[in-house]
């Protein structure tokens, strides 16, 4: 875009965003020259005004939306001057449009119908005719002979004429741009949803508590949309979206009929209500249900993404041997013993519950593979016979003190990691159940290292996943996903291809030939090596180099989140003391951006840094959780196994599952917990808020 294009563009984002102009113009500028939203936030921050990564990736998506827009514009203007005269109002229109549906209102009365009854009965020459009864100033009877004129061709009788007339005006009324927001914005504020079951309907089904509710259209929460639009799509509910129709009615009598209307007035009223009941309130209510659909997919997508940059950020488990449990009852528990740097060393499969029950054989396992690789930490998937492996663990511990500390992993896409093509390339020689066992180890031991490797529709996080857009769905994991990554930093020595792809820059095939230089020449040394992979160039060079770390590089700052480009300024605070420079005049001094010099003084003062670090650590366990040993404002760990609408109940090691109301569940008020939580999802720290020994009942909150 140039020119006029591009001031329209900026002055339409500045409305849309709360960024200043100067800042849009700048990103705008960036994303023209190919750098990445990842890239900008970290280190262009003079430029943005230090805009994250998240309210970047809004921008962009509104960026995409508005430039839609303008292209849009361009589009109807030219259509509307090749089929009718583009008067400067309806060019005042366009222009001041501020949405796609807006400019299609506008559009709509222009748009060919080829196959309407508006559109035959004006092909037979009917127009003249509706004008006519559009002015409403004839007789019934001086109306009808007039139709008399138009009965020809096509037209074999008064009637017929009469009836095309009225279709015109039937389609014309429910093409004004006036009348569809009109009718749009009271479907949207006093429409009510109600809902019907089919011949399909199952009585036992998924869908029976929603048969016969109706709820307003402006309430009804997205989860509680989706799952009904389900129902409908499995055939097994009908919805229609209700009006006050009577009260339109009486608008048409009273605004749209012309007060000193003749007798032909009612053949206007039949035509105007006829628009209203056959044209007008389908289309607005198909429109309306695209826009619940596009809203509760956006909520849906937004909870989804929010569970998967928690997932994703949550700490790393470092310096521990960990033995990875995929526990199960008829085949056995499959053990993967991994190393500190997530090495996989040995496995093998115990049968310490039903049936077999085999707690000594098990136990001389489980010490054997303890005593070898000196194993401090235990990651137990939460699948089937999990609370039994745990109680095997916890017996382990009392009796032997084993000291094997253990904590419940979510194992969901397990199965799914272990039958992949990226599993069968890192471990071609072992069975897909020992597989598992490795990704529950690894996804304690670097969850975003593990997880990244696995489809995020796979994880257990979300909510109606398969019924949202999907494109929309898969950009945001995507971009969820290359954020935290380059947030976090990649050691390159020791990166998997699926976490090498998420850096800024970079994409599957660069990441394989970072890969394959790193076999051909051992570790990298030094980052301008990189500047040597095939397919890497400058600008990706630039893009991907500032989120790269080398632990053993000849060079400090390639173990930091400092960019090539800033070396000579770390260099020259080397010999400051951090804690006491005067950042404005040392920027000045430098010829650096303020905000930059802030990254970099950190970098320097917590070399190697992971901000995964700040976050509460993973808590252990040696033994199963008694209620007695718990405290109000005390902390545990659990698992959601079960979601109602008053809140969650959570798995945190006791007989009874544990609740959060869902009063306890956000900071924000949420209408439904589907919104922040979600079944099998793994909660690192939930507080203890009430305690009922005698009912065995513990109150929890995330608050």
């Amino acid at each position: 875009m140039r020119g006029k294009n591009i001031n329209n563009l900026v002055n339409l984002l500045a409305k849309k965003t709360a960024l200043k102009k100067e800042y849009i113009e700048n990103i705008l500028k960036l994303l023209d020259d190919g750098s990445t939203i990842p890239f900008i936030a970290r280190y262009r921050k003079e430029m943005t005004g230090g805009a994250s990564d998240e309210v970047l990736r809004d921008f962009e998506t509104i960026y995409m939306s508005a430039k839609k827009l303008l292209e849009r514009k361009e589009e109807v203007s030219r259509l509307i001057a090749e089929r009718a005269t583009l008067s400067e109002a309806i060019k005042k229109s366009i222009d001041e449009a501020d949405s796609l549906r807006v400019l299609e209102d506008i559009y709509r009365p222009y748009k060919e119908k080829k196959n309407s009854r508006a559109a035959t009965a004006i092909e037979n020459g009917l127009t003249p005719l509706c004008d006519i009864l559009e002015r409403a100033q004839l007789s019934l009877e001086e109306f009808k002979s007039k139709a008399k004129e138009f009965v020809k061709g096509n037209v074999t009788s008064v009637d017929e004429a009469i009836s095309g007339a009225q279709d015109i005006l039937a389609e014309r009324y429910a093409d004004l741009p006036r009348e569809r927001e009109a009718i749009r914005g009271n479907m949207l504020r006093h429409g009510v949803l109600e809902i019907k079951k089919t011949k399909n309907f199952d009585e036992n089904g998924t869908f029976k508590n929603f048969v016969g509710k109706s709820e307003k259209v402006a309430y009804i929460p997205s989860h509680r949309y989706l799952a009904v639009m389900r129902g409908v799509n499995e055939k097994e509910l009908s919805v229609k979206i209700t009006i006050d129709i009577e009260r339109l009615e009486q608008n048409i009598k009273e605004y749209k009929i012309p007060r000193n209307a003749s007798t032909s007035k009612e053949l206007l009223f039949e035509a105007y209500r006829d628009g209203l009941k056959r044209l007008l309130l389908p289309s607005i209510e198909r429109e309306v249900h695209a826009e619940l659909k596009e809203r509760a997919d956006i909520a849906a997508i937004s909870v989804f993404g929010k569970n998967l940059n928690q997932l994703l950020m949550t700490p790393p488990v470092t310096k521990r041997v960990i033995l990875g449990v995929d526990p199960a009852f008829r085949t056995g528990c499959k053990l993967a013993v991994v190393d500190e740097n997530g090495n996989y060393m040995e496995s093998c499969v115990i049968y310490p519950t039903e049936p077999q029950k085999d707690y000594e054989n098990s136990k001389k396992k489980v010490l054997l593979l303890t005593n070898k690789y000196n194993i401090t930490g235990v990651a137990i998937g939460n699948g089937t016979g999990s609370r039994e492996t745990q109680e095997f663990f916890a017996r382990l511990n009392k009796d032997e003190n084993a000291k094997l500390n253990y904590t419940v992993v979510s194992e969901a896409g397990a199965s799914v990691y272990s039958a992949s093509k990226i599993a069968a390339q890192e471990y071609p020689n072992l069975d897909v159940t020992i597989r598992g066992a490795i990704s529950i180890a690894h996804r304690l031991q670097d969850p975003m290292a593990a997880l990244v490797k696995i489809d995020p529709k796979s994880l257990g996080i979300g909510q109606y996943q398969h019924d949202v857009d999907q494109k929309l769905l898969e950009k945001k994991l995507t971009d969820i996903t290359q954020d935290l990554v380059n947030r976090v930093g990649v050691d390159i020595n020791s990166a998997s291809l699926s976490l090498l792809s998420y850096i800024a820059g970079i994409g599957a095939k660069v990441a394989q030939n970072i890969i394959a230089f790193r076999e051909e020449n051992g570790a990298y040394r030094t980052k301008e090596q990189l500047l040597h992979v095939k397919g890497l160039g400058k600008k990706a060079y630039e893009q991907a180099v500032g989120f790269i770390r080398i632990k053993n590089s000849k060079n400090i700052f390639d173990n930091s989140g400092i960019h090539p480009e800033s070396y000579e300024v770390a260099k020259k605070l080397l010999a400051l003391d951090l804690a006491t420079v005067d950042v404005k005049q040392k920027a000045a001094e430098l010829s650096v951006g303020e905000e930059t010099l802030k990254d970099i003084i950190k970098e320097l003062q917590k070399p190697g840094f992971d901000p995964r670090e700040e976050l509460p650590p993973i808590p252990f366990k040696d033994g199963i959780t008694d209620i007695k040993m718990l405290s109000v404002g005390s902390f545990v760990s659990g698992v959601v196994r079960n979601i109602a609408d008053f809140g969650a109940f959570v798995d945190i090691g006791l007989k009874n599952d544990g609740m959060i109301h869902v009063s306890k569940m956000s900071a924000t008020k949420i209408s439904h917990p589907l919104e922040v939580l979600s079944i099998n999802q793994y909660l690192p720290q939930i507080e203890v808020v009430s305690i009922d020994e005698e009912k065995g009942k513990v109150g929890l909150s995330l608050i």
